[in-house]
């Protein structure tokens, strides 16, 4: 995961927090997270329900607001 993210300081984060998916005004949808894993204030967030993962960014309140999303995780590394 390092490797591929160019970012030896990746870690895994707690899944107990609120997450949403901002695609554009009005758009916003709840996210329950089963993984995430931050990237200097980027996260990579695993949904329960879905093989996909989202890319969005740490809020100073631990929330996350997702605003890309991709097909498996590999692609989603290359996308930071």
């Amino acid at each position: 995961m390092r490797d591929v993210s160019g970012d030896r300081e990746a870690v895994v984060l707690g899944a107990d927090r609120a997450a949403a998916w901002v695609g554009g005004p009005g758009d916003d949808e709840a996210i329950r997270p089963e993984i995430v894993i931050g990237f200097h204030g980027l996260c990579l967030v695993k949904p329960i329900d879905s093989d996909d993962w989202y890319m969005g960014g740490l809020n100073d309140d631990g929330t996350v607001d997702c605003w890309s999303a991709y097909d498996d995780f590999h692609e989603a590394l290359r996308g930071l």
